[in-house]
């Protein structure tokens, strides 16, 4: 462990999470992800100008040179700051890096995102949802139907599930906020540069693939995750969730992005993949579950039910450690 002991850190992990449920994104001081955004674009335009072509190999190591930069500076300067907290009063150590565990995961900003479309979906607003909806995927939106826009809005909060939830925690838990902030460094390269298309296909590759490699367990801890908290939340179903992840996981383009998705489908009953317009272009996704009934909006309520179920799980089980190591 990184600072801490493992029932030090578990009480911070929990303490995070309440921060998050609570607070959310803080809009003040600066989200640490705004600047490792701001960083990967200044390197970005250093190292891959608009309208320079290179060899692949140049393009690819050029993008290892950011992923690694980015890597190395976003653990490294939370390493310093932590650090030097603990130095100043161990309390000051606790505070920094709870806070700062906190701003790596995104439980109240997924859900806030996933009602931003479910509010207006059922008040009738469709161009409001629409739009919305754009904000949180690539694809096109201006043409999409209730189904549609409850399809778009729990592949998101599925999938993020993991990013912004799971995988964070799990390397907060190895590695406090350093490890955290890494993550969550790698995976905002993989937001950003991490795009199968011509202008990022080789530039944005290592970063990709570090996203794919950081994700693989939890994204694996996430379907277990979610198979149990299925159990317990209505109108979902832990068989079928387990099934689906069985099933159909294998059949996304993402090593890891088809094990939740699949089990948020299979759980509610519904289908999700198919058909998607990016920029005008045609994109058909594996399609995941069994469609045993139509989208609904409601969908879309009950993936975020799942979303807090699966941290409420992962908070009762280190609670449940700590206070057993305390008998």
């Amino acid at each position: 462990m990184l600072f801490y002991s493992w029932q030090e850190t578990a009480v911070m992990l929990v303490c995070a999470m309440m921060i998050d449920w609570c607070i959310g994104d803080p809009r003040w001081p600066t989200h640490p992800v705004i600047r490792i955004g701001q960083w990967i674009r200044w390197v970005e335009l250093k190292l891959h100008p608009e309208g320079v072509r290179r060899s692949e190999a140049d393009e690819r190591w050029r993008g290892v040179l950011l992923t690694v930069s980015t890597l190395a500076i976003s653990f490294g300067a939370m390493w310093l700051l932590l650090w030097a907290a603990r130095c100043i009063h161990p309390w000051l150590g606790y505070a920094v890096n709870t806070w700062f565990i906190s701003t790596t995961i995104a439980i109240k900003g997924l859900k806030d995102a996933a009602m931003k479309v479910y509010v207006p979906l059922m008040q009738g607003r469709m161009e409001e949802a629409r739009t919305y909806t754009g904000y949180i995927v690539g694809r096109n939106t201006s043409e999409l139907d209730e189904a549609e826009l409850t399809r778009a809005t729990v592949e998101t909060v599925a999938e993020n599930t993991v990013d912004a939830v799971v995988s964070p925690l799990v390397y907060a838990f190895l590695g406090a906020a350093p490890l955290a902030m890494l993550y969550r460094a790698a995976n905002t390269l993989d937001s950003m540069v991490g795009y199968k298309n011509e202008k990022y296909l080789f530039f944005g590759w290592a970063s990709a693939r570090w996203d794919d490699v950081m994700n693989w367990v939890p994204a694996r801890l996430t379907g277990a995750f979610l198979v149990l908290v299925s159990t317990v939340t209505s109108g979902c179903s832990a068989l079928r969730a387990a099934q689906a992840i069985r099933r159909f996981a294998r059949l996304h383009p993402s090593p890891n992005s088809g094990i939740p998705e699949s089990a948020v489908a299979g759980a509610l009953g519904i289908e999700l993949g198919g058909v998607n317009v990016y920029h005008g272009r045609i994109s058909e996704r594996a399609r995941m579950g069994w469609p045993l009934r139509e989208r609904r909006m409601d969908d879309i309520l009950n993936t975020v039910r799942l979303l807090y179920g699966v941290s409420i799980l992962i908070a009762g089980g280190l609670l449940c450690a700590y206070c057993w190591t305390l008998w």
